[in-house]
């Protein structure tokens, strides 16, 4: 519902056309302005090239799908601008098409979604260089375990250039910790589900420090104050818009905001107002309380002015022509709209817009930003190793639960096997125990799946803003894993191995160790791949115990080899799957060099079989090779799993990439 006094008419006013004394003032001012923008567009653009990066947009439209056929209309012949040294801000009510307006300008649509117009960085179609633009999503994705030094530190680290030194990286980490006002709580993890962390908002602020570490020239902030308290709002926005006193860089900063406090709002430089994909009002923020006194709907005394803006476009609560408390007429929010998009169509502020817009799209002008330099690729292999290592250390969903969850299998299976030389069955003991290690213990690798859900969410934030490369990712994860899959290989494969008796030597326990974390490894990987493809936790552990069931169904122990049907589950399928190498490695490191007691024979003798005898006859296992063979081939499986992984990174990157090709280009 929007309010209007009964002595302004409904009809609209076009802006501009009865001017107060404040208005003459200001529309003087616009004349003046726009006469030295026509006089001497060489004279801005060259301060242009020395200032900073400027972005305009005309007749942009975004489509989204709908079913199979239909589209919906987001955004509807916008036009506009953003210059640097000021904060242009995007403002309206929810679903307004705020957020979808800064993916089109960063170029981060998503494949549903369709656009068309023209978005020119400093007059040229280009895609924004890494280090000139920054992103600041409106969820806070970040690594729980770290302290808020940690987290802006090893940033700093993967961002900036190599030329810089370490001191220097610090210096500048620490500077925009001070700047966001959090050195309050710098030595305080960001917390999760394990541990009490920081607040929402100062995970805001983090987030914030994070993507201004390369002082990029061009800032988008998606809903920036979002849980921030008014006064904390205030700081971070004012720090936001000053920060370019302080580095000597003009920045242009485009921020999505919902409902600024009056302090906040006096701090933008322009205003983008929306309302149902639709242009409203774009101009000088300060201006924007008189467009909508001149139109018919003054803003109330002693009242925020935002506040005001967005009550009389916000029709998601429309009832319909009433009077208010104070007798006030009220008409429907759609007709307040429709008014303030006429007026704002005819005023003279839009055409100012459309001559800025061409004169700041002037081709030729102004040369592009250079692509900036980021830490070196060996540099990121070691600060992402180390940022994951205490990442897996801290998280005790990560490794630690696992542990002793290992553990107290490990012991009943030491327990339940105990002594295997005295049981009855010591051939058929021996295998059920190494298949329940190579099976059901690695089974329980999956349970990290969430953790890694957590990380492939912090790592598309973080490649999507360009801080390192994928191949530096995998790396990272793959070496900082190890130590941790060694201790739960180790502590229970000794559990596991000594108490039931099996065979006795060092090398047999190594071999036993070695393909224990082998598996361990494969699980992860498997769930790695698996996390890359189906990001949703809950989807993923269905997906990844399914693939896992699978492979011990045709591993070789419930279902000897020879009986398997041949098509499909034998050729390929069971030599797919994994298992099948870790039962034959363990069961050769086992069985060969034993004796076992076969029974009376004729004769009331006792007859002994080799343990060769039972691979060949009893499991049916390939005694072409030695057992070092399967264990290597299990290796080259963690190499090639962690190759699909990579591959797959890259190529999902590659796809976006082409489709965000495909919707500019439409």
């Amino acid at each position: 519902m929007a309010s209007i006094h009964p002595s302004i008419p409904l009809r609209p006013t076009v802006y501009g056309t009865k001017p107060t004394s404040r208005s003459v003032i200001q529309q003087s001012v616009i004349e003046i302005e726009t006469t030295s923008l026509e006089i001497e567009p060489s004279v801005r653009s060259t301060q242009t090239k020395e200032m900073g990066i400027c972005l305009t947009w005309k007749d942009l439209y975004v489509t989204a799908s709908v079913g199979r056929n239909g589209r919906r209309p987001i955004l509807q012949g916008l036009t506009g601008y953003a210059k640097p040294g000021q904060l242009l801000a995007i403002m309206g009510p929810s679903g307004c098409g705020k957020s979808t307006l800064l993916d089109a300008l960063a170029g981060r649509l998503g494949s549903n979604t369709r656009q068309t117009g023209e978005i020119l960085i400093n007059g040229h179609k280009q895609a924004l260089a890494y280090g000139t633009s920054a992103y600041v999503t409106q969820d806070d994705t970040l690594l729980t375990s770290l302290t808020v030094r940690e987290a802006v530190h090893y940033s700093a680290q993967l961002q900036l250039p190599a030329s810089m030194s370490k001191g220097e990286k610090k210096e500048r980490a620490d500077f925009i910790i001070r700047e966001m006002g959090l050195q309050e709580t710098i030595n305080t993890r960001i917390g999760g589900w394990g541990c009490k962390g920081i607040s929402g908002g100062q995970k805001r602020r983090v987030s914030i420090c994070i993507e201004i570490l390369t002082q990029p020239k061009l800032l988008f902030l998606d809903e920036p104050t979002s849980g921030l308290d008014s006064a904390a709002s205030y700081y971070v926005m004012r720090s936001i818009a000053t920060l370019q006193k302080k580095d000597n860089i003009q920045r242009t900063v485009i921020a999505s905001i919902h409902q600024p406090s009056t302090e906040v709002f006096q701090l933008f430089s322009n205003l983008c107002l929306l309302s149902s994909g639709t242009v409203v009002y774009f101009g000088p923020a300060s201006a924007a309380s008189e467009f909508f006194t001149s139109s018919g709907f003054p803003c109330p005394p002693l009242q925020n002015p935002s506040d005001h803006l967005l009550k009389v476009i916000n029709k998601d609560f429309d009832q319909g022509t009433d009077l208010d408390m104070n007798g006030t007429i009220t008409i429907p929010a759609e007709e307040a709209i429709r008014i303030l998009v006429e007026s704002y169509k005819l005023s003279e502020r839009n055409h100012e817009v459309q001559k800025e817009v061409v004169i700041l799209s002037e081709k030729g002008t102004r040369s592009t930003d250079k692509k900036r330099g980021r830490g070196s690729f060996l540099n990121q292999c070691f600060v992402l190793t180390k940022r994951s290592f205490v990442n897996m250390y801290r998280d005790l969903g990560y490794y630690w639960l696992r542990l002793v969850i290992y553990v107290a299998l490990a012991t009943s299976l030491a327990t339940v096997f105990y002594d295997m030389s005295k049981s009855k069955d010591p051939i058929k003991d021996r295998g059920s125990l190494l298949s329940f290690v190579s099976t059901f213990i690695t089974f329980m690798a999956i349970g990290g799946f969430p953790s890694f859900v957590e990380d492939m969410k912090v790592f598309e934030r973080e490649r999507l803003n360009g801080h390192y490369g994928v191949t530096a990712f995998v790396i990272g994860n793959t070496f900082s894993s190890i130590p941790y899959l060694v201790l739960n290989s180790l502590i229970p494969g000794a559990i596991t191995y000594y108490p039931p008796g099996l065979q006795k030597g060092y090398e047999h326990f190594l071999y036993f160790i070695c393909v224990l974390f082998s598996c361990l490894m494969l699980v992860e990987s498997l769930m790695m791949i698996i996390a890359s493809i189906v990001p949703n936790y809950l989807m993923g552990i269905i997906t990844g115990a399914g693939i896992q069931g699978l492979m011990i169904l045709v591993g070789g122990f419930f279902k000897l080899p020879n009986e398997l049907p041949k098509s499909f589950w034998r050729y390929p399928i069971h030599y797919v799957a994994f298992h099948r190498y870790a039962f034959q490695g363990l069961f050769k490191n086992e069985y060969e060099g034993l004796k076992f007691n076969a029974g009376k024979v004729g004769g009331g003798l006792n007859k002994n079989i080799s343990g060769e005898e039972v691979l060949r006859d009893t499991w049916e296992v390939d005694m072409s090779y030695s057992k070092w063979v399967d264990l290597a081939i299990l290796l080259g499986m963690i190499v090639l799993y962690r190759v699909i992984f990579l591959v797959i990174l890259k190529t999902t990157e590659k796809v976006k990439f082409i489709m965000a090709c495909n919707v500019k280009s439409t």
